[in-house]
């Protein structure tokens, strides 16, 4: 075997682990914190036209959610088998991410005019996605559309139940 051979595998194995320990928990966590803070954000947002009301509703979301992974991906795995890395580690990176991700599209909740904050949210969203799709072209080798299209279709069936539960009340 060539030295050229071992730095070839050994250059593979570190992008493996890379990929395992880092990329791919970061990645669930900001998927996770862009989709699933959506219908909370913008049912509390369309039901009562409040921004402030919709950006706490967010914040506590992001929080929670952000807790949660972090806990579900760290106690999921010790790492030992799979190769994984420290579940301490990736559970951070994934709780971290996850609250990033949820956080993002909940700060333009700030802004107190109900109309401006829906567009900035949108425009937000707008951004989350076609950086969640790079992402996973980047590092995963996932086509772009491909990744934006399946990214895209999870966050139109939140935003479709949120503005259902929202219109309700």
């Amino acid at each position: 075997m060539t030295v050229l051979t071992l730095i070839g595998t050994s250059g593979r194995r570190t992008d493996r682990s890379f990929l395992l320990q880092r990329a791919q928990p970061a990645m669930t966590g900001l998927i996770d914190g862009s989709l699933s803070t959506l219908a909370p954000v913008f049912a509390v947002a369309l039901a009562t036209r409040q921004p402030h009301y919709a950006f706490f509703a967010g914040l506590a979301t992001a929080i929670g959610a952000g807790v949660s992974m972090a806990f579900s991906e760290g106690l999921s795995d010790t790492g030992d088998l799979t190769g994984r890395g420290s579940p301490y580690l990736r559970g951070s990176i994934t709780g971290a991410g996850t609250f990033l991700g949820g956080v993002l599209h909940t700060l333009p909740f700030l802004i107190p005019a109900y109309g401006a904050a829906m567009v900035a949210a949108v425009a937000t969203i707008a951004f989350e996605l076609v950086s969640l799709a790079w992402i996973r072209w980047r590092f995963f080798h996932i086509g772009f559309l491909r990744s934006f299209v399946s990214i895209a279709i999870g966050g139109a069936i939140i935003a479709g139940v949120s503005a259902a539960l929202g219109a309700v009340s």
